[in-house]
């Protein structure tokens, strides 16, 4: 897959970051990376590495507790993260949506931040998300008659589709994609990521997407960073992401199993890769590293 010119400008620089729990978990460690505007970077790692945490710091979910995280220029505090959230949007494995609730309403809601509470408890959204809401399902490969479906209707795979249409209602500077496709099948994950990659590229939104496919890191990433024990243990394009780097970040089963990856095909592809390379992807104790 051919990948877009991101823009010199940078989206999101981490310095220094760091995150220690409570319990005297060491979740991310001197974690330095800049991310440019527009670009696509995947996340890598075992569970317990620090995906899920190095995004979560970014949306303010996290506290670090060293180092600092700049958006578009502004330093992340608790002071700015009011003015900084709805630059930033993010997309659940779980896809989080309401599902008693219409379509349209659950899309409507990624403008709850730009839109008083009042509106927001009223459903009364003004005409422009309106708007918007029907050209990003349409967008997303959805149609007008899915606008007044319950979500609880719908696929694992349309329901994503919602999920993307809803992040992107303020258009972004920043997506954070927290394992997007885990709950999905191989043709539905890889769907799903070539709509995210398109509809971030029009926008030129930064990527920030964690992933424990392998083989769909190195198809869709423009940049591949992976962590082990919260540290970062890679940092490159995908074609640099070989067998031994990956022995080195997961162990020798996950480029055993990369290779089989290859030799098979897609038909051996997510249950083999995620269980040597990562283990099982079941919930992970709140608030761990992940």
């Amino acid at each position: 897959m051919t990948t877009n010119p991101t823009s010199t400008a940078t989206a999101i620089e981490f310095r220094d970051l760091s995150v220690v729990f409570a319990d005297g978990t060491h979740a991310l460690r001197d974690v330095c990376l800049s991310v440019p505007r527009g670009q696509f970077c995947v996340v890598l790692g075992p569970s317990g590495a620090g995906k899920s945490t190095l995004l979560r710091v970014v949306n303010g979910l996290v506290g670090s507790t060293g180092g600092r995280i700049e958006i578009g220029g502004t330093e992340l505090t608790a002071r700015s993260l009011r003015t900084l959230r709805p630059r930033m949007a993010m997309i659940h494995q779980q896809f989080n949506l309401v599902t008693r609730a219409s379509v349209a309403a659950n899309v409507l809601s990624g403008a709850a931040p730009a839109v008083s509470t009042l509106r927001v408890l009223l459903q009364w959204y003004p005409k422009q998300y309106r708007d918007k809401a029907c050209e990003l399902l349409a967008d997303v490969g959805l149609e007008p008659s899915h606008l007044r479906r319950r979500v609880s209707t719908l696929s694992g795979g349309q329901q994503q589709r919602v999920g993307i249409a809803r992040a992107f209602m303020l258009d972004p500077l920043v997506m954070l994609a927290d394992e997007p496709v885990a709950s999905l099948d191989p043709r539905i994950s890889r769907e799903t990521l070539e709509l995210l990659k398109r509809e971030s590229r029009l926008r030129q939104t930064t990527v920030l997407c964690s992933l424990h496919q392998i083989d769909l890191a190195r198809e869709f990433g423009d940049r591949i960073v992976a962590l082990r024990q919260g540290a970062v243990a890679f940092d490159g394009p995908p074609g640099a992401l070989t067998d031994s780097v990956i022995d080195r970040v997961y162990g020798t089963d996950a480029a055993r199993t990369g290779r089989l990856i290859r030799a098979h095909g897609e038909g051996a592809n997510v249950a083999p890769a995620r269980s040597a390379a990562t283990g099982s992807t079941g919930a992970e104790r709140k608030g761990a590293v992940a």
